[in-house]
């Protein structure tokens, strides 16, 4: 006859895995981190606490890449000089160009990342270069 206060193993496997999903769950990064890049893009690798992120987990911002283009069109400030001389008074300059950037992250730079959810796989946002003051 089977002890009432003794769960069946089917019981206890299920208990055990609850607590296993709970206890993950719980380690799930919640909020941005700072990670230090071990390899720049194309194939980046990032380490963030105990895991290394690669090209396929993760996002990243267009302006962190190399050969990201930006376009300006305004104008340099009036600014005058010279000897007085009516070619040197004050006057600004028209902008309208494409700023083409040429570097990258390199390793040993830090990024803010930022965990995504609601995907089927766990993802990552590559947000900043960032600092320690």
């Amino acid at each position: 006859m089977a002890d009432k206060n003794i769960p069946t193993a089917s019981q206890s496997m299920s208990r055990l895995v609850d607590i296993m999903h709970q206890t993950a769950k719980a380690e799930l990064p919640r909020g941005n981190m700072v990670g230090i890049v071990l390899a720049p893009p194309p194939d980046i690798q990032v380490q963030v606490n105990t895991i290394t992120l690669t090209a396929k987990e993760c996002y990243i911002s267009d302006y962190l890449l190399s050969g990201y283009t930006r376009h300006y069109v305004g104008q340099t400030s009036d600014r005058g000089g010279g000897s007085g001389d009516a070619a040197y008074e004050s006057h600004n300059h028209p902008i309208d160009n494409d700023l083409v950037w040429t570097d990258t992250l390199k390793p040993g730079d830090l990024v803010s990342i930022e965990p995504i959810y609601g995907q089927d796989e766990q993802l990552y946002l590559i947000k900043d270069r960032v600092i320690k003051l």
